[in-house]
């Protein structure tokens, strides 16, 4: 039989020469697609793996940029744990501070709290300063009217002795009580100057008859040289400041002269007290006007005070805006001076003739004086007093009491009134009563009495053409004032 040759068919191939094999079926386009595609995803791997292999090591590429990925992501590991211990901290800080933060607003409150009771305890302090002086000063003032009025009778050379030790004795507790006064108002801000224009004689002519005196206890000799320059001040603490100046120019001065004087400057007028005792060292200058320092004058021979006063004069000259100056050469004296500005007057100042040329009991002979205080101990001070210099007196301890004692008197009335500024409660003060006097008496002159250093009860006083005095009163000051009052 013969062989046919025949054709394979499609499905079959030849595996071996005469052997027939069964073929794969043929591929389907979308097959051959995807064989295509992952032949060249094949062929991108392996480029992407010659390509990390060629950038490391030539020997153990790929591990060691697994242990380098490692080793950034253990850093990356630490660094979290770090920031979050770190972020644990702060809030742990935080907390903290806002606790001390709420402690702090605590703290601030009891300060304000605490600010607020020392304020109301300063302020009822200052009250009770004010009260317990004026209840200081009413039977002070009556002892110094009683010594004045001792010391202008005849007594025995022994008893005169005695009743200037009583004055001396009273006049410094009177500084002292004024000093402690003044330094209460002063730190409370409760003194308020009254700023006014008048003469500087009218405050320096007062200053220097009493001073002649103390001058000449201790054995110096005061030269005063006169000015009756009009300047704008007040004038209750301008006297306080040049009184300092003179206590201490005295009180260190052990031999020679002070002198009270002043000269016009173009800013105002500079009223001096100048000495001739040992003088400032130039390290002392600025200590000597701190509380409690005291020029180091090594004369242990006088009292030297509590190193108040110059502090005070400090306080009132920069209260005043009164600037001070102090020249001093040691061994050959000092010289401190305040510069007050120039004032002007409605009417030209009365120039007064010196006290010297006429006693002084002549001039106030047969003066008729009323005199009204609440006080019964101060009245019989006052008619003690006044009745020694010759004035015709009549006290009362009311205005009721005065239209009483004057029934028999009402068509003559009285050339002065001294009345105290407070009077028994309920009532008008001081001030009222002067006005209810003057309406019928349109001639008498007032001077007004008080131990308040209120500026309003001064500046009204003065708006009323009153005089005005501070307790204690000082008997030279009062008999300076009573003469001034007559002048007008």
């Amino acid at each position: 039989m013969a062989c046919t040759s025949t054709r394979p068919s499609p499905g079959w191939l030849l595996d071996t020469p005469g052997r027939q094999v069964e073929s794969e079926p043929a591929a389907t386009p979308r097959e051959s697609e995807l064989l295509a595609e992952n032949d060249r995803l094949r062929r991108i791997c392996n480029a992407l793996i010659e390509r990390v292999e060629s950038s490391g090591a030539a020997s153990g590429a790929p591990y060691t940029a697994f242990e380098h990925t490692v080793l950034l992501a253990e850093q990356v590991r630490e660094r979290t744990e770090t920031l979050h211990h770190t972020l644990d901290e702060l809030g742990q800080v935080n907390t903290q501070l806002r606790d001390e933060i709420s402690s702090r607003v605590n703290i601030e409150e009891r300060l304000r709290e605490a600010k607020q009771d020392a304020e109301t305890a300063n302020l009822s302090k200052t009250k009770f300063l004010a009260a317990v002086s004026h209840d200081l000063l009413q039977p002070l003032n009556a002892a110094r009217l009683f010594t004045s009025a001792l010391a202008d009778h005849e007594v025995p050379e022994a008893s005169r002795t005695l009743v200037g030790q009583i004055s001396r004795s009273l006049k410094d507790v009177e500084t002292l009580l004024g000093t402690l006064v003044d330094i209460s108002r002063l730190d409370a801000g409760v003194l308020k100057p009254d700023i006014a224009p008048f003469a500087a004689g009218e405050l320096l002519d007062a200053l220097a008859e009493e001073y002649h005196q103390v001058a000449a206890s201790q054995g110096l000799t005061l030269h005063y040289v006169p000015c009756n320059v009009v300047i704008d001040s007040d004038l209750q603490l301008l006297a306080r400041v040049v009184r300092n100046f003179l206590t201490n120019a005295i009180r260190y001065t052990r031999h020679g002269r002070v002198l009270l004087g002043c000269r016009r400057r173009p800013q105002g007028l500079e009223i001096i007290v100048g000495d001739t005792g040992p003088g400032i060292d130039a390290g002392q200058r600025e200590a000597i006007f701190q509380e409690f320092r005291r020029a180091d004058t090594r004369d242990e021979g006088r009292e030297r005070g509590l190193g108040l006063g110059l502090a005070i004069v400090d306080r009132i000259a920069t209260m005043l805006s009164h600037p001070l100056t102090l020249h001093s050469v040691p061994g050959h004296g000092s010289s401190f001076s305040v510069l007050v500005p120039y004032g002007q007057l409605a009417a030209e100042p009365v120039t007064r003739a010196p006290s010297g040329t006429l006693p002084v009991d002549e001039r106030l002979a047969g003066i008729r004086v009323w005199v009204i205080d609440n006080d019964p101990t101060i009245l019989d001070g006052m008619q003690a007093l006044l009745g020694g210099w010759g004035c015709q007196v009549v006290t009362a301890v009311s205005l009721d009491a005065l239209s009483r004692a004057t029934e028999d008197q009402d068509a003559i009335g009285a050339d002065l009134l001294i009345v105290d500024y407070h009077l028994d409660q309920p009532g008008p003060n001081g001030l009222s009563v002067a006005q209810k006097l003057c309406e019928t008496w349109p001639s008498l002159s007032v001077l007004l009495v008080t131990a308040n250093h209120d500026a309003a009860i001064t500046a009204r006083s003065r708006e009323l053409g009153y005089g005005c005095l501070l307790k204690p009163v000082k008997p030279l000051r009062l008999k300076m004032q009573l003469l001034n009052l007559l002048e007008r």
